[in-house]
């Protein structure tokens, strides 16, 4: 039986995810996986589009997290941790990240993409004028961004206060502003303060 074939017995041909039915493919779960059904899960390609691109987040998609959270699957549990902890700035998912149960071997699986970008050759998130971005950071916009999707323009002058690091994109963060959480180039920013 193929990894897919397993995938597709386990998860009842759904996303493991969102609960999708459509577009499916295997998932490796980073930063290592051996090629097996225990290190992959099966996803939608909705999943997988804004997981692999944070500009496509869409942060409603991922209220399904409140139901995948409680597969008895490790790569799942993984998968729902690291989206629940890039989305933590949204309010709701810290919520159901203070209610999720890891065990010590699958948080450290689910932390190990922290652990593989945090080593003393780490690439940083850095602001416009090369100044190292940390979340909870304020910062500036220095150019107007036309927001895709929020029909807005967010002004240059614009303070983005609390912002959070896209972990697997040092030229990404997140923030919000008039209202909306975005994900913002950091080539945009320079740091306040």
């Amino acid at each position: 039986m193929s990894i897919e074939q397993e995938l597709h017995a386990r998860a009842e041909s759904k996303c493991e995810l969102c609960g999708a039915t459509d577009n499916l493919g295997v998932y490796e779960i980073p930063p290592t996986s051996e090629g097996t059904a225990d290190q992959a899960i099966l996803m939608c390609g909705t999943c997988r589009a804004q997981i692999d691109d944070p500009t496509e987040m869409q942060v409603n998609h991922w209220r399904c997290l409140n139901d995948s959270m409680w597969s008895q699957v490790p790569a799942v549990q993984v998968m729902a941790w690291r989206m629940l902890d890039r989305l933590r700035a949204e309010g709701w998912p810290q919520d159901l990240l203070d209610m999720l149960y890891l065990d010590e071997e699958t948080i450290s699986w689910a932390q190990a993409m922290n652990s593989v970008q945090g080593g003393d050759d780490q690439t940083h998130h850095k602001d416009s004028f090369g100044a190292v971005l940390q979340s909870g950071d304020t910062v500036t916009l220095i150019k107007d961004l036309n927001v895709k999707g929020a029909n807005f323009t967010a002004k240059r002058g614009t303070a983005v206060r609390n912002i959070s690091l896209v972990q697997d994109n040092p030229a990404h963060i997140e923030g919000r502003i008039n209202g909306q959480q975005i994900v913002i180039l950091t080539q945009f920013v320079k740091k306040s303060g």
